[in-house]
């Protein structure tokens, strides 16, 4: 029985009280040693672990159950190792994405489904008469003769309702053009700037179309007319209250911008500023006491300035200005 509790190490030998004990020792030190010199290298490490009386983790590559070997003891169970997170941040990550995902979506719906809807006026001129027919299409509203030389593709502004227009696109179909005013996703026409393409498709019979639009409507209209300014069939662009954000300087397409004198929404300065972008001899248009609403027929629009005229009086001029150009341009 060993008697003695110190342990020490010496030239590489294990010393426990009394030579029996320590000659077994040596040899279960010297056995173990082989062992892990083949394996790993780590036998000094350990030495110094148990001369020290301080444990460490046992590498993933040391030899396990090395007492068992010499012993034939019970294996002793390896200690636990380090969970992975990394796993599991990236589950957290991807769930935390998906939420914010999800809220956004929402509030945007939210957001979107409170729109400007059409008024009574729109939805009377929305009925079809002699004068100026119309068809209700999938997503658009047509209004005229759909054997018109000349096609009006038209945008709506952001969070109006596309009937809205409708007695603007009636002036223009009994001014002899056919007029389509098309619905987009959500009411927002960036979902949806080729648009155009479809109406264009479904009546081949138009020999020429303009493409335009209302506030952010016109701008996309724009960014198509730059997107298609090099196809013959495509005439011109119409904006109202909007400016375009796309180079026309450089093609031959016809342009008109129409805007009202007391339009609180629209950005002069970049109405200004941007009008370099247009194709050259673009016209001009300021309707006096015309404001951002009037253009259609959804009541007042938050933030614009007060209309000194009726919206079927800047309705009425809008119609008389663009077809002015549209005739000019034929």
């Amino acid at each position: 029985m060993v008697t003695s509790t110190s342990v020490a190490a010496s030239g590489g030998s294990l010393h426990l009280g009394n030579g029996k004990a320590t000659g077994n020792m040596v040899c279960y030190h010297r056995h173990m040693k082989t062992r892990m010199d083949i394996r790993t290298n780590t036998s000094a490490d350990i030495l110094d672990d148990v001369t020290s009386g301080t444990f460490h983790d046992i590498p993933e590559d040391a030899p396990a159950n090395a007492s068992a070997d010499a012993h034939g003891d019970a294996p002793t169970p390896e200690p636990p190792r380090a969970r992975r997170r990394w796993p599991r941040r990236i589950a957290i990550a991807f769930a935390a994405l998906a939420v914010l995902t999800f809220v956004g979506a929402a509030a945007f719906v939210v957001y979107a489904s409170d729109y400007y809807r059409a008024g009574d006026a729109a939805r009377a001129a929305s009925a079809s008469a002699t004068t100026a027919p119309v068809e209700q299409g999938p997503n658009y509203l047509a209004f005229g003769d759909p054997a018109a030389s000349t096609g009006i593709v038209f945008y709506p502004g952001a969070k109006v309702e596309y009937t809205a227009y409708a007695p603007l696109m009636r002036d223009l179909a009994e001014r002899g053009h056919f007029a389509v005013v098309v619905e987009m996703p959500f009411n927002f026409a960036f979902f949806d700037i080729d648009a155009a393409d479809g109406i264009r498709a479904a009546y081949p019979q138009v020999k020429y179309w303009w493409v335009g639009g209302h506030s952010l409507g016109g701008s996309m209209a724009a960014q198509y007319a730059a997107n298609h300014a090099d196809d013959p069939s495509l005439a011109g662009l119409v904006l109202l209250g909007a400016y375009s954000a796309s180079d026309l300087s450089a093609s031959d397409l016809e342009a008109i911008v129409v805007y009202g004198e007391n339009d609180r929404v629209l950005d002069c300065g970049k109405l200004r500023e941007n009008a370099s972008l247009l194709p050259p001899n673009s016209l001009m248009v300021e309707i006096p006491g015309g404001n951002h609403a009037g253009f259609g027929d959804y009541g007042p629009q938050e933030g614009d300035g007060p209309a000194a005229i009726a919206p079927r009086e800047q309705q009425e001029q809008t119609a008389d200005a663009v077809d002015a150009v549209v005739v000019e341009a034929a």
